[in-house]
Protein backbone atom coordinates (compact mmCIF):
# COMPACT_ATOMS: atom_id res chain seq x y z
CA UNK A 1 0.00 0.00 0.00
CA UNK A 2 1.05 2.91 -0.90
CA UNK A 3 1.50 6.39 1.32
CA UNK A 4 -1.58 7.71 -0.29
CA UNK A 5 -3.25 4.34 -0.09
CA UNK A 6 -2.60 4.85 3.56
CA UNK A 7 -3.76 8.26 3.99
CA UNK A 8 -6.84 8.52 1.61
CA UNK A 9 -7.99 5.22 3.64
CA UNK A 10 -7.57 7.37 6.99
CA UNK A 11 -9.65 9.88 5.47
CA UNK A 12 -12.46 7.89 4.65
CA UNK A 13 -12.00 5.79 7.99
CA UNK A 14 -12.36 9.13 10.22
CA UNK A 15 -16.31 10.59 10.89
CA UNK A 16 -17.12 12.97 13.86
CA UNK A 17 -18.43 10.32 16.68
CA UNK A 18 -21.33 11.60 18.70
CA UNK A 19 -20.94 8.67 21.82
CA UNK A 20 -18.10 7.82 23.61
CA UNK A 21 -17.08 5.16 25.52
CA UNK A 22 -15.55 6.28 29.19
CA UNK A 23 -12.46 4.54 28.98
CA UNK A 24 -9.81 7.38 28.78
CA UNK A 25 -7.16 7.60 26.05
CA UNK A 26 -3.55 6.82 27.49
CA UNK A 27 -1.34 10.60 27.94
CA UNK A 28 0.70 8.75 25.65
CA UNK A 29 -1.38 8.24 23.13
CA UNK A 30 -2.73 11.60 23.10
CA UNK A 31 1.03 12.76 22.79
CA UNK A 32 1.50 10.92 20.01
CA UNK A 33 -1.24 12.65 17.98
CA UNK A 34 -0.39 16.27 19.02
CA UNK A 35 2.90 14.89 17.69
CA UNK A 36 1.62 13.96 14.12
CA UNK A 37 -0.05 17.02 13.81
CA UNK A 38 2.27 19.87 14.51
CA UNK A 39 3.70 19.05 11.42
CA UNK A 40 0.86 21.04 9.14
CA UNK A 41 1.70 24.11 7.55
CA UNK A 42 1.17 27.58 9.09
CA UNK A 43 1.86 31.21 7.33
CA UNK A 44 5.33 32.36 7.93
CA UNK A 45 5.93 28.77 9.97
CA UNK A 46 4.10 30.52 13.28
CA UNK A 47 2.61 27.71 14.37
CA UNK A 48 0.25 29.56 16.22
CA UNK A 49 -1.89 26.38 17.77
CA UNK A 50 -1.93 25.91 21.71
CA UNK A 51 -3.86 23.26 22.91
CA UNK A 52 -5.85 22.80 26.42
CA UNK A 53 -6.36 19.05 27.03
CA UNK A 54 -9.22 17.79 29.76
CA UNK A 55 -8.89 14.25 31.44
CA UNK A 56 -10.29 12.49 34.24
CA UNK A 57 -12.47 14.99 36.59
CA UNK A 58 -11.40 18.09 34.49
CA UNK A 59 -13.33 16.77 31.93
CA UNK A 60 -16.41 16.12 33.82
CA UNK A 61 -16.02 19.89 35.63
CA UNK A 62 -15.62 21.17 32.41
CA UNK A 63 -18.76 19.31 30.61
CA UNK A 64 -20.66 20.48 33.56
CA UNK A 65 -20.13 24.65 33.33
CA UNK A 66 -20.58 24.38 29.24
CA UNK A 67 -23.85 22.58 29.55
CA UNK A 68 -24.78 24.93 32.38
CA UNK A 69 -24.62 28.02 30.60
CA UNK A 70 -25.85 26.57 27.26
CA UNK A 71 -28.83 25.12 29.16
CA UNK A 72 -30.12 28.03 30.58
CA UNK A 73 -30.30 30.05 27.33
CA UNK A 74 -26.58 32.21 27.77
CA UNK A 75 -25.72 33.80 24.50
CA UNK A 76 -22.90 32.99 22.33
CA UNK A 77 -20.23 34.95 22.77
CA UNK A 78 -17.47 33.55 20.37
CA UNK A 79 -14.18 35.01 19.83
CA UNK A 80 -14.33 34.11 15.70
CA UNK A 81 -17.43 35.73 14.08
CA UNK A 82 -20.44 32.53 13.33
CA UNK A 83 -21.15 32.12 9.58
CA UNK A 84 -23.77 34.99 8.30
CA UNK A 85 -25.54 32.20 6.83
CA UNK A 86 -25.44 29.15 4.96
CA UNK A 87 -26.76 28.96 1.16
CA UNK A 88 -27.39 27.02 -1.95
CA UNK A 89 -25.00 24.00 -1.84
CA UNK A 90 -23.86 24.29 1.63
CA UNK A 91 -27.03 25.14 2.91
CA UNK A 92 -28.00 21.91 1.27
CA UNK A 93 -25.42 19.80 2.72
CA UNK A 94 -25.97 21.21 6.26
CA UNK A 95 -29.58 20.36 6.24
CA UNK A 96 -28.79 16.63 4.63
CA UNK A 97 -26.66 16.29 7.12
CA UNK A 98 -28.80 17.26 10.40
CA UNK A 99 -31.44 15.05 9.20
CA UNK A 100 -28.83 12.04 8.18
CA UNK A 101 -28.33 12.71 12.49
CA UNK A 102 -32.01 12.79 13.36
CA UNK A 103 -32.90 9.62 11.63
CA UNK A 104 -29.85 7.60 13.30
CA UNK A 105 -31.59 8.53 16.37
CA UNK A 106 -35.34 8.57 15.77
CA UNK A 107 -35.71 12.11 16.20
CA UNK A 108 -38.48 13.26 13.88
CA UNK A 109 -37.78 16.72 12.23
CA UNK A 110 -41.35 17.96 13.86
CA UNK A 111 -40.18 16.93 17.61
CA UNK A 112 -38.25 20.26 18.57
CA UNK A 113 -37.85 19.43 21.98
CA UNK A 114 -35.93 16.08 21.07
CA UNK A 115 -33.80 17.79 18.45
CA UNK A 116 -32.90 20.85 21.34
CA UNK A 117 -31.79 17.60 23.50
CA UNK A 118 -29.81 16.27 21.11
CA UNK A 119 -28.01 19.60 20.18
CA UNK A 120 -26.83 19.56 24.19
CA UNK A 121 -25.61 17.02 23.79
CA UNK A 122 -22.86 18.75 21.96
CA UNK A 123 -22.00 20.88 25.64
CA UNK A 124 -22.12 16.97 27.29
CA UNK A 125 -19.21 16.67 24.48
CA UNK A 126 -21.34 13.35 23.74
CA UNK A 127 -19.94 12.02 27.10
CA UNK A 128 -16.00 11.79 25.73
CA UNK A 129 -13.26 11.45 28.43
CA UNK A 130 -11.21 14.29 26.74
CA UNK A 131 -11.77 17.67 25.01
CA UNK A 132 -9.09 19.11 23.05
CA UNK A 133 -9.41 23.08 22.96
CA UNK A 134 -7.84 24.96 20.30
CA UNK A 135 -6.73 28.82 20.34
CA UNK A 136 -3.99 30.90 18.24
CA UNK A 137 -2.90 34.47 19.04
CA UNK A 138 -5.66 37.30 18.61
CA UNK A 139 -3.10 39.70 16.79
CA UNK A 140 -3.01 36.75 14.09
CA UNK A 141 -6.63 37.08 13.34
CA UNK A 142 -7.90 34.70 10.59
CA UNK A 143 -5.13 33.63 9.54
CA UNK A 144 -4.20 32.07 13.04
CA UNK A 145 -7.69 30.47 12.74
CA UNK A 146 -6.99 28.78 9.40
CA UNK A 147 -3.43 27.55 10.13
CA UNK A 148 -5.25 26.14 13.46
CA UNK A 149 -7.58 24.46 11.27
CA UNK A 150 -5.06 22.60 9.92
CA UNK A 151 -4.04 21.21 12.94
CA UNK A 152 -7.86 20.24 14.00
CA UNK A 153 -7.40 18.26 10.10
CA UNK A 154 -3.90 16.68 11.30
CA UNK A 155 -5.16 15.55 15.11
CA UNK A 156 -8.40 13.81 13.65
CA UNK A 157 -6.92 11.93 11.22
CA UNK A 158 -4.24 10.86 13.65
CA UNK A 159 -6.27 9.94 16.07
CA UNK A 160 -8.07 7.73 13.82
CA UNK A 161 -4.85 6.16 12.43
CA UNK A 162 -4.50 5.35 16.17
CA UNK A 163 -8.11 3.83 16.60
CA UNK A 164 -9.20 7.23 18.58
CA UNK A 165 -12.89 8.79 17.65
CA UNK A 166 -13.09 12.30 17.40
CA UNK A 167 -15.46 15.26 17.36
CA UNK A 168 -14.38 19.12 15.90
CA UNK A 169 -17.11 20.92 17.70
CA UNK A 170 -17.59 25.23 17.00
CA UNK A 171 -20.29 24.65 19.21
CA UNK A 172 -18.40 24.93 22.41
CA UNK A 173 -16.15 27.99 20.93
CA UNK A 174 -20.23 29.87 21.23
CA UNK A 175 -18.59 30.43 25.61
CA UNK A 176 -15.40 31.89 24.93
CA UNK A 177 -15.34 33.66 27.61
CA UNK A 178 -16.33 30.86 29.84
CA UNK A 179 -13.88 28.67 28.22
CA UNK A 180 -11.13 31.34 29.18
CA UNK A 181 -11.82 31.62 32.45
CA UNK A 182 -12.13 27.88 32.67
CA UNK A 183 -9.00 26.94 31.75
CA UNK A 184 -6.86 29.69 32.15
CA UNK A 185 -6.56 30.74 28.99
CA UNK A 186 -4.84 34.34 28.00
CA UNK A 187 -7.22 37.19 26.98
CA UNK A 188 -5.03 37.73 23.69
CA UNK A 189 -5.66 34.39 22.74
CA UNK A 190 -8.83 33.53 20.37
CA UNK A 191 -10.73 30.52 21.63
CA UNK A 192 -11.39 28.82 18.26
CA UNK A 193 -13.08 25.05 18.53
CA UNK A 194 -12.74 21.93 20.96
CA UNK A 195 -12.01 18.55 19.88
CA UNK A 196 -13.70 16.06 22.04
CA UNK A 197 -12.02 12.48 21.58
CA UNK A 198 -11.87 8.96 23.33
CA UNK A 199 -13.17 5.74 22.00
CA UNK A 200 -16.36 5.21 20.51
CA UNK A 201 -18.96 3.63 21.05
CA UNK A 202 -19.37 1.56 18.45
CA UNK A 203 -22.67 -0.08 18.80
CA UNK A 204 -24.31 3.44 19.36
CA UNK A 205 -26.95 4.12 16.28
CA UNK A 206 -25.81 7.30 16.26
CA UNK A 207 -22.52 6.82 14.96
CA UNK A 208 -23.65 4.55 12.21
CA UNK A 209 -24.37 7.39 9.85
CA UNK A 210 -21.63 9.04 7.57
CA UNK A 211 -22.02 12.11 5.33
CA UNK A 212 -21.22 12.56 1.88
CA UNK A 213 -18.70 13.96 0.17
CA UNK A 214 -18.79 16.61 -2.85
CA UNK A 215 -16.73 14.77 -6.19
CA UNK A 216 -13.22 16.31 -7.48
CA UNK A 217 -15.42 17.70 -10.53
CA UNK A 218 -17.64 19.23 -8.03
CA UNK A 219 -14.45 21.33 -6.65
CA UNK A 220 -11.87 21.76 -9.12
CA UNK A 221 -12.38 24.40 -11.91
CA UNK A 222 -9.40 24.05 -13.82
CA UNK A 223 -7.75 27.03 -15.95
CA UNK A 224 -5.56 26.23 -19.07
Amino acid sequence: MTAYDTLKETLAARYSCRAFRPDPVPDDVITQIVAAARHVPSWCNAQPWQVEITRGNATDRFREAVSAAAAKGTPPSPDLAWPSGYSGTYKERRRTCGFQLYDAVGIEKSDRAARMAQMLRNYALFDAPHVAILHSPAEIGPYGAMDTGGFVTAFTLAATALGVASIPQAAIAAYAPLVRSHLNIAEDRMVLCAISFGYSDTDAPINQFRTERADPDQIIAWHN
